[in-house]
């Protein structure tokens, strides 16, 4: 009745439908093909559906991750992924409209399934670019060359208290200047390979993809994306509303020029 209601099926199709639930004998469709019906199609899953699906593939994949913060991670999730889902009015990000497609190109053959549903789900999210950090202090490219969606938290998707977890994209090349928060952080990067180090003055270590980073507190760390939009799954599992900041590097002209790959 609810599809005939949405017009998914006709009278005639609905009729076919409800004989065939008095006949265990054959299925719908032999009853709806004797009549010369076709055959419904299944109805579109909605904005909610779609970001559930998602919620579950990034679930199932950070199941097979080894490395700290993958539990509590998870553990964060079980807690709160079958709250109400609110899915966001349909708006336009620059960045993701730029980066995300490539960086789903990079994920598919990895992660087809991750990559499909993250790719299903992306119109019914809200992408924030974080206003927070002072632009003089975090730099004009990643400023305006970054993006995120929150699935869980305390304004996501589905709602949690004192946890966020979600997905991030920075365009190719930019850095992702010295910074800390009080928030421990997971990071799983689903693109790669990308630099990272863990203190202003310290090396550049190269990660590739699908290797988690754990953050504890207030642990310095940079993020220098290579020619693949740096796309990942992130989550902080406490100290949400508390504010990162910036640390002054004299480096960061040399790190914004580096190419990597």
């Amino acid at each position: 009745m609810r599809l005939h209601a949405e017009g998914h099926l006709s009278a005639a199709q609905l009729e076919a439908y409800r004989v065939a639930s008095a006949d265990d004998r054959g299925p719908p469709t032999q009853v709806l093909a004797d009549r010369g019906l076709p055959v419904p199609a299944d109805p579109a899953p909605g904005a909610a559906a779609l970001i559930r699906a998602l919620m579950d593939e990034a679930d199932r994949y950070l199941a097979d991750l080894p490395g700290p913060g993958v539990a509590e991670m998870r553990h964060g999730i079980a807690q709160w992924r079958d709250g109400p889902v609110t899915a966001a009015v349909p708006a336009r990000n620059a960045v993701v409209d730029t980066c995300l497609a490539p960086a789903l190109a990079a994920l598919a053959p990895d992660q087809p399934a991750l990559a499909a549903t993250l790719a299903a789900a992306v119109p019914h999210l809200a992408w924030i670019t974080y206003d927070s950090y002072p632009r003089d202090q975090i730099g004009e490219a990643f400023a305006t060359g970054h993006a995120f969606a929150s699935l869980i938290g305390e304004e996501a998707a589905i709602p949690a208290r004192d946890f966020d977890f979600g997905v991030f994209l920075i365009a190719p090349h930019v850095l992702y200047r010295d910074h800390a928060h009080a928030a421990p952080e997971l990071y799983v990067p689903l693109t790669g390979p990308h630099g990272w180090r863990f203190g202003p003055g310290r090396p550049l270590v190269i990660k590739p993809a699908h290797r988690p980073v754990w953050n504890p507190p207030h642990r310095p760390h940079l993020t220098k994306v290579g020619r693949i939009p740096f796309l990942c799954l992130f989550g902080w599992t406490g100290d949400v509303a508390a504010p990162a900041h910036v640390l002054p590097a004299p480096d960061w002209p040399q790190l914004e020029a580096l190419r990597l790959g």
